[in-house]
């Protein structure tokens, strides 16, 4: 974390050193981040390099280096959703909970043994933004609701829509290795 400080610090006075090293200690995940959202390298890989230049412009807007990397994901996170909007029309849907049927109850268990790229890959847009939203962004229905201009029934419907996507690609793929023995 030293050097995350120090690199900060430079950063905060222009200094293309700290710039430079700021972005090798975080263009790789961050990167990751945007492209879990947009599920396209090329576009993930523009809104990485637009979201360092409003980072290293607005830089002073972050007052502490110990909230840099956070203050950093949300640029990301908030371009993504952006550029999402302005070049998709997503379809949200409303649907009562109990139309969704019956999910496993180790869905998030069963995640883990799965290439979650794999997943976002293959997830409708709709389905995987809201889920990236209130699984790794911690975001409320509200949030989102407010985020993307739904309503909150619409958030709570589509994040239980993409369980139950996950439980059915999970439950494909666990019967697609039990047909490979």
């Amino acid at each position: 974390m030293k050097n995350l400080e120090e690199n900060f610090k430079l950063a905060k006075k222009q200094d293309r050193k700290g710039q430079k090293a700021l972005y090798e200690m975080f263009s790789a995940k961050m990167l990751a981040i945007s492209n879990s959202y947009v599920n396209n390298l090329h576009d993930a890989e523009d809104i990485l390099m637009n979201s360092f230049f409003i980072c290293f412009s607005k830089i002073d807007e972050c007052r502490e280096w110990k909230s840099f990397p956070f203050w950093l994901r949300k640029i990301i996170v908030n371009n993504s959703i952006n550029f999402i909007r302005k070049s998709k029309n997503i379809l949200y849907t409303d649907v009562e909970i109990n139309e969704i049927g019956n999910m496993s109850e180790d869905w998030e268990e069963e995640i883990e043994e799965i290439n979650m790229d794999e997943i976002f890959s293959k997830m409708p847009d709709g389905y995987r933004l809201i889920f990236n939203l209130y699984v790794f962004e911690e975001k409320k229905h509200h949030e989102i609701a407010e985020i993307l201009n739904i309503s909150e029934g619409t958030s709570k419907s589509q994040l239980s829509k993409s369980k139950k996507w996950i439980a059915d690609f999970l439950k494909q793929k666990k019967d697609e290795k039990q047909y490979a023995k």
